[in-house]
């Protein structure tokens, strides 16, 4: 085939465009799929384990929260209420590790963290999720000015809890000096949840009261990590773009004087435009093939490495990987066939002779 040969006679500009493609590709799914994934880990947290979610009202972050425990029984009472159980989230320096997530619930809620070993926590215990207890070899842990024993391990699918530490609600009160962060509450009926959502507000006005699927899509914290990505992975893609564009263009333009003989020998403008066309079709396709590639793989690697201890992972949606390819493809076979078209228009003598210059 004319374009497979044609880019095998240029391997270094082919390699250069190759590279610059592949690189642009990557950095625009990184971001975007790691702040996706940073987003649907917590969002799994809450939506796995409870229908409807309460929180202090006026609290933008569950880290700043402080509901009263004693509602659950208020709750529990509910018609159409199966189960309701606590929770305080918060980060510590653990031991010789810098900061990690820290979750206190209530003990109904201790089977939602699979055991490795040992047993689930007592008063003045805590349990390890796995990537965090690779860091520790000993049998007690500091976490912010209190001594705990480690009683367990624990496994998780979701990284932040991988990477941080289960604790009793008493313990985790006391170190946060908090009654819970938020409650979360399962129904039997799911036509029924509008309803128990009003009958819980009604119970203390000091709570917000949300539909586990509500609270997610109005999070503050979502919304800031969405729209900085956003943003990062709209310069990147904007940057790369260009820069495929760029290239594609100057790659073009050096080679004037193949387009000039090419003419001289008689083949038309469409000649030359569509084998270009199919030059660059091929080259981006490819690139495009090899970031996605590398990207999976990046990607499956991020949850295993020991230093991220499982708070970075990356979740890269089919909507984004479609949208990514239509504009690299776009970008690559507007830096090419622009300035092609216009060289083809040129004198051929005049081609070879800036070919040549």
């Amino acid at each position: 085939m004319i374009s497979l040969k044609a880019l095998s006679k240029n391997p270094f500009k082919s390699l250069l465009i190759f590279s610059s493609i592949t690189i642009a590709v990557m950095a625009i799914f990184l971001i975007s799929s790691v702040s996706q994934g940073i987003i649907g880990m917590f969002s799994k947290m809450i939506k796995t384990d409870g229908d409807i979610i309460i929180t202090q009202k006026g609290i933008s972050d569950t880290f700043f929260s402080n509901v009263n425990i004693a509602l659950m029984d208020k709750i529990d009472k509910l018609e159409h209420v199966t189960t309701s159980y606590a929770m305080i989230v918060g980060a510590s320096p653990i031991g010789h590790i810098p900061i990690a997530g820290i979750y206190g619930t209530s003990a109904n809620h201790f089977s939602h963290y699979k055991l490795s070993s040992g047993k689930y926590p007592n008063e003045g215990e805590v349990i390890l999720g796995e990537n965090l207890a690779k860091q520790f070899t000993t049998k007690n842990i500091n976490i912010g000015n209190k001594n705990f024993e480690i009683s367990g391990t624990y496994s998780s699918e979701i990284g932040f809890e991988e990477g941080g530490v289960v604790m009793n609600m008493g313990d985790a009160g006391n170190l946060f000096n908090r009654s819970a962060s938020f409650i979360l509450v399962s129904s039997d009926s799911p036509n029924e949840i509008d309803e128990i959502v009003k009958k819980i507000s009604n119970l203390n006005s000091e709570i917000e009261v949300k539909t586990t699927q509500n609270f997610v899509k109005e999070y503050n914290q979502f919304k800031i990590i969405e729209n900085s990505s956003f943003v990062i992975s709209t310069l990147a893609f904007a940057m790369g773009l260009m820069g495929i564009a760029s290239v594609m263009s100057m790659i073009v333009n050096s080679r004037k004087e193949e387009f000039g003989i090419m003419r001289a020998l008689g083949k038309s403008r469409f000649f030359i435009i569509k084998n270009l066309f199919f030059e660059t079709l091929i080259m981006s396709f490819s690139a495009y093939l090899f970031a996605l590639f590398l990207s999976f793989g990046i990607l499956a690697l991020l949850p295993h490495i020991e230093m991220l201890q499982g708070y970075v992972n990356g979740t890269l949606s089919l909507t984004s990987a479609i949208y990514v390819l239509a504009s690299t493809l776009f970008m690559a076979l507007l830096g090419s066939l622009f300035p092609a078209w216009i060289a083809s228009k040129t004198d051929p003598i005049l081609l070879i002779n800036q070919g040549c210059a």
